[in-house]
């Protein structure tokens, strides 16, 4: 990507491990506890450059990864975070081409990490009820990617009225009660095709999985939590991190079937 340049958004991370997020502009100054730094110090510099401040504080200069993307900015839902993005991604197989339908659009987290997942060549059509959250999301594609790609649809709808879609690869869920959405997903996948949903707490899990064996044509019912705890290494000290992030939601997952059967192998682990 080259050296860092005017109008680009970095992070400036600190001995302590803030993260000070910037956007470079020849002229302007960043004020920080330990001191100023001037934007024209970073612009024209490699990445990871290291720039002290006036008070002598040193700061490491990095562009942001997709994670520190989708938790540092400010937001108005809850995002899905990147320790379940990754699962979802891989359980949900989202691959190059995919025809995916995501509901709703949230934090626009999910979405960005499906644009990346499906390509140029995938599209992704994201429904959204509250006007605000779709504004937020869509200022949160912009900041990131530039614009809107050409491969995205972003629709103002209610998801338990059903989807105008067909034939479908994916149906992404993050709704307060997806049960209300499988009808509609159903319709809208393919068989073969995989429908996802996030769920907080496990009543929500238990009700989408009755939805789902109500009205048949899925099998492969699956569900799952991801709990992420770091390590600290420092020295000859090696011990758990003091915090973790635990419980966020369950990833809930089923195929559709070519016909209105139910398919649900017996016992655990049969992934």
């Amino acid at each position: 990507m080259g050296d860092l340049s005017e109008g680009e958004l970095i992070l400036l991370i600190d001995k302590v491990g803030r993260r000070h997020r910037v956007r470079l502009k020849a002229g302007e100054r960043h004020s920080l506890h330990s001191g100023m730094i001037n934007h024209d110090d970073l612009i024209g510099r490699p990445e990871g450059v290291i720039v002290a401040t006036q008070m002598g504080a040193r700061m490491l200069a990095v562009r942001p990864t997709f994670a520190e993307q989708v938790t540092g900015r400010q937001r108005q839902a809850q995002p899905i975070y990147p320790k379940d993005l990754g699962a979802i991604l891989i359980g949900a197989d989202i691959h190059p081409g995919a025809k995916v339908l995501e509901a709703g659009t949230g934090t626009g987290a999910l979405t960005l990490a499906v644009l990346r997942a499906v390509g140029p060549e995938g599209h992704l059509v994201s429904y959204e009820q509250r006007e605000e959250f779709q504004e937020a999301a869509r200022r949160a594609i912009v900041d990131t990617l530039g614009a809107v790609p050409d491969n995205l649809t972003l629709k103002l709808g209610d998801a338990y009225l059903g989807f105008e879609e067909r034939d479908l690869d994916r149906v992404l869920l993050d709704l307060p009660e997806p049960w209300q959405a499988v009808p509609g997903a159903k319709l809208a996948l393919r068989p073969g095709g995989i429908i996802f949903a996030f769920c907080p707490n496990v009543s929500q899990v238990q009700r989408f999985f009755e939805c789902l064996r109500e009205v048949r044509g899925f099998g492969m019912l699956e569900v799952f939590e991801l709990l992420q705890r770091g390590w600290t290494v420092r020295g000859r000290s090696l011990r758990p991190s003091h915090r973790m992030v635990a419980h966020s939601g369950f990833l809930c997952f089923a195929r559709r079937l070519a016909e209105d059967e139910l398919f649900e192998p017996e016992g655990e682990g049969f992934r």
